[in-house]
């Protein structure tokens, strides 16, 4: 009876493993299988009853909180989602704030939570968060968190000896960032400042006991990867699998904050313990030609070959840029195909796909009321509002939403294609076109899209693969090529992005 009273309880330790068991996260951002969703619990669950933009629980409109987050997550995991990545939930600043709720930047204390993302039920708030994550987990979807890179000037004000000064006792404002401090980092003697290095494993401490796989970590370039070593290895020590992505792009040069003399080269970071970084796409809008296109991939892809068992995600539409619908349905849909095909993994906003404009009716109007000293409705105009108590994302084009959902599917059922597919940049004889094409075993993905913005554009792919044994689909087409013999003879609109499969 005791024998069997011990095999039943490790029978049931086994399914209850089974039941939280989920993907390994860096191992999923190694084989760039992650399909990332960003929200911000400050708006994401709430409910704007009077459909004005913002949230005012004393008119009857629902705040976000992690508990009504928690109930949209299943629809999340039926999209296909496999990473949430949760917006910073640090307290914020009030002092020199931008937005009357305060930048969800502008970190006020290193472990204190923000009391706006509380529910008001008589759970802890610590509590809410660990119930969000197991949500998540029970779904077989890994969570990372934001921390963010500099603190609000309340604290600044609170532990001046935190922060770094300039020859004139001031502390420095990194670029347009009114609203926070730049931490020091290293002391007088140029040894690390260890203060600042306990205050960052607290945060890890944190996210690791709230349940979280890993951090985003903000702007992780103007932090020395001496700095990152020593987190890094603290944390896996905590968690031999905790992730770490850091907000790096190759491209970044010469430092814009005051005070960073240079910045981590993305390789540093990655020898230090990173596994991810930004690819180089937050300036896409601007690239006109293939050359451009091709020498921009090919950055990354060769520093992944560098180093091995490390990925990047397609940062072309994160909160720090302007929606792509602002720009129009094609290149809304060359965003999300880009995301889906490319060797990388995926990152999508809450809001792109229903086609949210973030453009706000209250942007720089003035509050009747402010949690802040800022009495204006700040917003980056285009950009999901970090500054606000936001309503939920609006959907401007919810039919976009069945384009979204086939590309992700798509990137899903070819899990082994992708982890595996050669990346190669075929020859065309247009320069206003790029294309790429990937392949593995018996099949190959050919795209193309048009960086022209006003003209039709034409293009000749010759493809010698093309014969009777071999299947020809359509995944995102408007119009279907022309193929003779072995040449593809493709049309292009403004913007407009097109993906085929062959198949032996």
């Amino acid at each position: 009876m005791k024998r069997n009273g011990i095999i039943f309880l490790l029978v049931l330790s086994l399914i209850f493993q089974n039941a939280y068991a989920r993907d390994n996260i860096r191992e999923v951002f190694k084989n760039k299988q992650a399909v990332i969703y960003t929200i911000n619990i400050r708006n994401f669950g709430a409910a704007d009853k009077n459909l004005d933009g913002l949230i005012n629980v004393y008119e009857g409109d629902t705040k976000g909180s992690f508990l009504n987050a928690k109930e949209k997550l299943p629809e999340l995991s039926r999209d296909g989602i496999n990473t949430i990545y949760v917006l910073p939930i640090n307290s914020v600043g009030k002092y020199k704030a931008l937005g009357t709720a305060g930048s969800l930047y502008a970190m006020d204390s290193f472990t204190m939570l923000n009391p706006q993302l509380d529910d008001n039920n008589p759970m802890k708030i610590e509590d809410e968060v660990i119930a969000f994550t197991t949500k998540a987990h029970e779904l077989n979807m890994n969570v990372i968190l934001d921390l963010p890179s500099c603190g609000s000037y309340d604290l600044r004000l609170r532990k001046p000896d935190w922060f770094a000064f300039d020859e004139n006792s001031k502390s420095y404002t990194p670029a347009d960032w009114t609203d926070v401090r730049l931490f020091k980092t290293y002391n007088e003697d140029g040894s690390l400042n260890e203060e600042m290095l306990m205050n960052f494993k607290s945060f890890i401490d944190m996210a690791i006991e709230l349940g979280f796989d890993g951090i985003r970590a903000d702007v992780a370039a103007i932090k020395p990867p001496e700095f990152w070593k020593n987190i890094i290895d603290y944390a896996r020590s905590k968690s031999e699998n905790f992730y770490f992505l850091a907000e790096a792009n190759p491209e970044w040069e010469n430092p814009e904050p005051a005070g960073v003399k240079k910045y981590s080269s993305i390789n540093e970071l990655l020898n230090v313990g990173f596994d991810s970084y930004y690819g180089s796409f937050s300036d896409f809008k601007n690239i006109k030609t293939k050359a451009e296109f091709d020498k921009k991939i090919e950055t990354n892809i060769k520093i992944l070959q560098k180093n091995k068992d490390k990925s990047i995600i397609g940062a072309f539409a994160t909160h720090d840029q302007q929606s792509p619908i602002l720009r129009g349905k094609n290149y809304w849909n060359m965003i999300l195909w880009l995301n889906t095909t490319l060797p990388i993994n995926s990152y999508f906003l809450d809001g792109f796909s229903v086609g949210d404009d973030y453009i706000y009716d209250y942007e720089n109007k003035k509050a009747s009321k402010s949690l802040t000293d800022d009495e204006y409705y700040f917003v980056h105009s285009g950009m999901a509002d970090i500054f606000n108590l936001t309503g939920p994302v609006r959907a401007k084009y919810p039919k976009l939403k069945k384009n979204y959902l086939k590309a992700i599917s798509f990137k899903n059922e070819n899990k082994e294609f992708f982890k595996n597919a050669k990346y190669k940049t075929p020859k065309t004889n247009n320069e206003k076109v790029f294309a790429y094409s990937l392949t593995y075993e018996n099949k190959k993905l050919i795209a193309v899209g048009s960086l022209d913005e006003n003209e039709i554009q034409n293009i000749v792919l010759e493809e010698n693969a093309l014969n009777k044994r071999h299947t020809f689909s359509l995944i995102n087409v408007k119009n279907s090529p022309k193929i003779v013999k072995d040449k593809i003879n493709i049309k292009l609109e403004p913007l407009e992005m097109q993906v085929y499969m062959i198949k032996n």
